[in-house]
């Protein structure tokens, strides 16, 4: 009479293959995660832009002064008119992910930026 089932040898090497081939779908996973991030950056950033020219059509070509890099979200929401402002997500768990914004002391010219996660290096407007 022959029993039938799986050897100690087999079940080890189907539970490493499916071991493998989760941490295979996790790293693409989390890949597209920083993607998907990054893409949502660049378009708050575009965003912020957009508000940011339509208030200089208003007031004369003039954006609003803030001579030293603040936070967009804390520092434009009112000037603009923004009822809600975008807020990077990552920035709850990592501070260095923030929209920031700068100007010249006169406002005629200005510069926003976060931080990418997939690529080094901000991303500028």
């Amino acid at each position: 009479m022959k029993k039938s089932g799986f050897t100690l040898i087999e079940l080890l090497v189907v539970i490493s293959i499916i071991g493998i081939l989760a941490a295979m779908v996790t790293v693409s996973f989390t890949a597209s995660q920083r993607q998907a991030r990054d893409s949502a950056r660049k378009s708050d950033l575009r965003q912020y832009q957009t508000t940011l020219e339509s208030y200089a059509n208003k007031t004369n070509g003039l954006y609003p002064v803030f001579a030293a890099a603040t936070s967009a979200s804390a520092s434009l929401c009112t000037p603009l008119g923004l009822a809600t402002c975008p807020e990077d997500a990552k920035n709850a768990s990592d501070s260095t992910f923030e929209y920031k914004y700068q100007s010249d002391a006169g406002g005629t010219t200005y510069v926003l930026w976060d931080k990418l996660e997939n690529v080094t290096g901000v991303w500028v407007i």
